[in-house]
């Protein structure tokens, strides 16, 4: 039988059980994929912590992967087996050797983009997608603020606002951080356990502002993250890493110029087949174009899934990280 993590019950790393599941044959409108390689993210340990909720318990983590087709449903058009698919919107469970997907959450990679690649590009390549694209459209010549700059979003991000001709600042923690931010588009990589993000930024648009903040980081930044912004600026908070952000008076947006504060979510922004579609077609170019470089920095086997998300809390990865079947 395969196997899979299975947590029982929310808690620390160590809950996550690597067990035997039955899977059995996809239902109609569904398909079953066999893994090549599972994509790890950040809402992984929202939901193994309890943050956010599961449907129930016990419960198989994880929402991105990449493999090859075994078998289809009932009513399941334009897939076949041995097609090669990836997917980062299905629901809970792709830290699994074999799973069932629905069809319409499945993509078909393209030729020259291998598992682990697609498993690294994916549910961040689309975030920073909609991030860019979608959520505040960003034009050449703007001067953007992009937190975590050498993280998985952070890199691919980075390249894609450089593509399209913005200046990049990005926040890291070290300087072998910033050196790799660096060579993955970010202009201005300022090291924040030794300067003030805000100053620099200041600094660097000559005190005028920036017209949107990138911030995946949550409550050690959002606050100061504001200060960055020029009147009308646009907030755009899609992530908590450091913990959720506080309460907040909305008359701040107020005094600090009329901002825009937004929580956008992948699962709304590809919720649609046809934005879903959209999206991994241009996320595909660019990366066999060679314009975006995915950066897979840390590789654990499924059955390490614990120490991967350890890694990933105590902030010692960059780039993309990958479970291994």
């Amino acid at each position: 039988m395969p196997k899979a993590i299975r947590v029982h019950a929310t808690g620390g790393p160590e809950v996550m059980q690597y067990e035997q599941v039955d899977v059995g044959a996809p239902a109609a409108g569904e398909v079953r994929v066999r893994h090549g390689a599972i994509g790890l993210n950040f809402i992984d340990v929202y939901f193994r912590t309890g943050l956010y909720k599961a449907p129930a318990l016990p419960f198989t983590p994880g929402f991105e992967a990449a493999g090859v087709v075994e078998a289809v449903g009932e009513g399941v058009e334009g897939l076949a087996a041995g097609d090669h698919v990836g997917y980062c919107t299905a629901p809970l469970g792709s830290y699994a050797q074999v799973r069932i997907v629905p069809a319409r959450a499945l993509v078909k990679i393209p030729a020259g983009i291998d598992d682990q690649t697609a498993a690294a590009l994916l549910l961040k390549g689309l975030t920073a997608w909609y991030l860019l694209r979608r959520t505040y459209r960003v034009q050449a010549g703007e001067t953007i603020l992009v937190h975590a700059a050498a993280g998985g979003v952070g890199l691919i991000t980075c390249q894609w606002a450089r593509h399209l001709g913005a200046t990049v600042i990005g926040t890291v923690s070290s300087d072998a951080k910033a050196e790799l931010a660096r060579a993955h588009g970010c202009d201005h990589p300022i090291v924040y356990t030794r300067e003030d993000f805000v100053t620099r930024v200041r600094e660097l648009t000559g005190g005028a502002g920036l017209p949107v903040v990138y911030d995946s980081v949550g409550k050690d930044t959002f606050l100061r993250s504001l200060e960055c912004l020029r009147p009308r600026g646009m907030m755009v908070s899609f992530g908590q890493s450091s913990g959720a952000v506080p309460p907040l008076d909305i008359g701040v947006l107020s005094q600090k110029g009329a901002l825009y504060l937004t929580r956008p979510t992948l699962f709304v922004y590809a919720g649609e087949r046809a934005e879903l579609e959209a999206g991994a077609t241009e996320l595909f170019d660019l990366v066999r174009a060679g314009t975006v470089r995915i950066e897979i920095g840390q590789r654990y086997a499924l059955a390490d899934a614990a120490a991967a998300h350890r890694a990933l809390e105590s902030r010692a990865t960059t780039g993309s990280t990958v479970l291994l079947p």
